[in-house]
């Protein structure tokens, strides 16, 4: 029995020491940070879509038929503008991303969105658009058959079935790369990493992470969001495998205790590092409801007959006096009641989480909308250990 128990504990050591690595896994540091120069940059471009059923652009849109016109104009088709009558084009503008290090030969993904009044961009295809960036330089070419995930059919008398957005469509692999952006990191003696979420324990815990790696001092924190890393001799012409060995070092990010709320939805989302001093909170709605109601009043078919010349003077027809036997009166009436709601006093102890606090909002009924009045009282009053932020 003790040899078979000392089995079992054995058996329960491995078990944990497998476990715990796992248990205390924190974020890659490729996951946490960004490095300084290594980023996409935005394209976009003016083009035309062809081959629409009748649903392109019409009245008001006259930069759809002049752009038409140059375009064949530089085909050596000499054509004007008033004289196109075309429903099958859309103007649209096309926009892409140019990720880092891209080649020229690399192909990226587009997004074609209509600017003027096309209904839909099913079945067309996009005419050949220089992509250019910010310098006005063509970095892409975009052409090819829009995929939209949707459609639009609509009848001759107006009506019609939509699904998802019709006017914006993508094309995979839609544009290739003309251009580089030039940016070596070999010749590299010194990184700028940048914390995706600036913290200054965080900024300490990943240059410790690379110094111990290293057992010398490459990392040094600038501030809560940005940090120098050497590269050192064994590296220097090889940064990409230091970045390599970096990227996979395990760092625990902290982060600043914060609610975010959203009036609009209703949503309110809390980090853990939330405390709540002491206070107490009684929260009631007042509730006020208002109902009209019409009342018709119906006189009897022997009601008195209204006095000559007055607001209902009898008419006469064929020397035969026709007077009505009573009018029909409409009369609103309007009904107010007003319920508040008696809530209790809640008082919640000092060091509290922010989890204690909203199990005991939820034993006495809070909604959402409640929580989010909630918090910014406690704010106010001091006792929210925590930065609210209203989006």
């Amino acid at each position: 029995m003790c040899g078979h128990f000392r089995s079992l504990l054995l058996a329960a050591v491995l078990v944990l020491g497998m476990l715990s690595p796992s248990m205390s896994m924190g974020e890659r540091i490729k996951d946490v940070v960004s490095i300084e120069g290594v980023r996409a940059n935005q394209l976009f471009g003016y083009g035309l879509v062809i081959g629409l059923n009748g649903t392109g652009d019409k009245g008001g849109t006259s930069f759809t038929i002049q752009a038409l016109a140059n375009m064949l104009e530089h085909m050596g088709i000499h054509v004007s503008p008033q004289d196109l009558k075309v429903t099958n084009v859309a103007a649209v503008m096309v926009s892409a991303s140019l990720p880092p290090f891209a080649r020229v030969g690399k192909k990226i993904d587009v997004t074609v969105s209509s600017i003027g009044d096309a209904k839909t961009l099913q079945g067309g295809t996009l005419l050949l658009t220089p992509l250019k960036g910010v310098d006005g330089k063509i970095y892409a070419l975009a052409q090819g058959p829009l995929s939209l995930g949707g459609f639009r059919a609509g009848g001759a008398a107006g009506g019609g079935v939509t699904k998802n957005h019709p006017t914006v469509a993508r094309i995979s692999a839609g544009a290739i790369v003309e251009k580089e952006v030039p940016f070596s990191l070999n010749d590299k003696k010194e990184l700028t990493f940048i914390l995706d979420n600036p913290d200054f324990v965080t900024a300490a815990r990943v240059a410790e992470a690379i110094n111990s790696k290293f057992r010398q001092q490459l990392a040094m924190p600038l501030d809560s969001g940005t940090l120098r890393v050497k590269v050192p001799a064994l590296f220097r012409g090889n940064v990409v495998n230091l970045l390599a060995e970096l990227g996979d070092l395990e760092v625990v990010p902290d982060s600043i205790a914060k609610v975010v709320v959203s009036e609009k939805t209703g949503t309110v989302v809390m980090g853990e590092n939330v405390r709540v001093s002491t206070v107490a909170i009684a929260h009631g709605n007042l509730h006020i409801q208002i109902k009209e109601t019409q009342n018709v009043s119906q006189p009897s078919s022997f009601a008195p007959r209204p006095p000559a010349g007055g607001a209902l003077a009898a008419q006469t027809e064929g020397g035969t006096i026709i007077a009505p036997g009573g009018s029909t009166v409409v009369t609103p009436e309007s009904s107010v009641a007003v319920e508040e709601e008696n809530r209790r006093l809640l008082l919640i102890p000092k060091g509290n989480t922010i989890g204690e606090l909203i199990k005991a909002l939820n034993a006495i009924g809070v909604t959402p909308r409640d929580l989010i009045a909630i918090l910014q009282a406690i704010k106010a009053a001091g006792a929210l250990q925590a930065k609210l932020e209203i989006i």
